[in-house]
């Protein structure tokens, strides 16, 4: 066993009941815990199982990670763990550029000031994000928490604490689509999720982002995969990668939203919102979180309904 450690310094303002809700979804605590000081993740990377462990105090997040390995790979894990916890605790995007490009509009202003400094909190790595868009699209929020348990029961790994750890994709190819059917998964959800894990797994497609941070060939790459569409390209976007610039306008709880916020009896279509959204550009990642929260007391940092 191998423990590694982060002091990550914490923003004014800083929003650390929304990062605890946001783990804490799954109520029986399979991969995600929340302690008295913080929460508890199980990941794999690289096929090590991993705990990372955050405590939060007044300005910081006190970070460890415990791995199940001895082996000298693990000085070549230090960077993407440290990735992993700033996904994990929001700290991608910052929401000021957002703010100060709304502080005069006249729809966005107030909701700003309802949820002063609201975070985009992240999956662990966009693997992840990917997965779980794939189950959780255009089902119900408790329905999918479900389905995920299930996932990572049968794919993952359990660390030495016990936790469960998020799988990688070369432990979801071992799968078949008949153990994810047979646990309730629809066939054309078990088919896309296990046709993602096989390219990952066999590198045809590198989920790694390019140095330039351009997400377009990889949006491209996503889009050419059998069962993943604009929505899900979009969450992965913005749950795996923290990309400031993500345009939600499939998803049917933005429109939801819009609709609320301008008023009007019949929801926008996606044409209309995704031109709505246009003003907002490079920060409609931001535009999206807040136009969730409307809809949701401020805790409420839950999965988007789907394209």
């Amino acid at each position: 066993m191998t423990l590694l450690h982060w002091t990550l310094p914490l923003p004014a303002g800083y929003r650390r009941d929304d990062v605890i809700a946001f783990h804490s979804r799954d109520t029986q605590a399979v991969a995600e815990q929340v302690t008295p000081t913080g929460l508890r993740k199980g990941i794999l990377l690289a096929g090590v199982p991993v705990v990372l462990d955050v405590a939060f105090t007044q300005d910081a997040a006190i970070c460890q990670a415990d791995l199940d390995d001895n082996d000298d790979t693990v000085a070549d894990l230090q960077t993407p763990l440290h990735g992993a916890l700033l996904n994990i605790l929001g700290l991608r995007i910052d929401p000021q550029p957002f703010a100060q490009l709304a502080a005069a509009d006249p729809l966005l202003a107030p909701l700003i000031h309802v949820n002063p400094g609201l975070r985009i909190v992240q999956s662990a790595s966009p693997f992840e994000a990917l997965t779980w868009a794939i189950i959780g699209q255009q089902i119900n929020l408790p329905f999918a928490i479900s389905l995920r348990r299930t996932f990572i029961v049968q794919a993952g790994r359990r660390h030495g604490s016990g936790l469960w750890c998020y799988p990688e994709a070369r432990d979801v190819a071992r799968l078949s689509a008949e153990d994810l059917t047979s646990r309730k998964f629809s066939r054309a959800k078990a088919e896309t999720v296990l046709r993602l894990a096989h390219l990952v797994n066999d590198g045809e497609l590198s989920l790694e982002l390019p140095p330039s941070g351009d997400v377009a060939a990889i949006s491209q790459a996503l889009l050419a995969v059998k069962g993943i569409g604009p929505w899900t390209v979009n969450y992965a976007l913005l749950r795996g990668y923290g990309y400031a610039d993500c345009s939600l306008h499939g998803d049917v709880a933005i429109r939801a939203a819009l609709q609320k916020l301008l008023g009007e009896e019949v929801k926008p279509d996606m044409a209309r919102t995704e031109q709505w959204l246009r003003q907002y550009a490079p920060h409609r990642t931001m535009a999206a979180a807040h136009l969730w929260a409307s809809l949701h007391a401020p805790e409420k940092n839950i999965l988007p309904a789907g394209e």
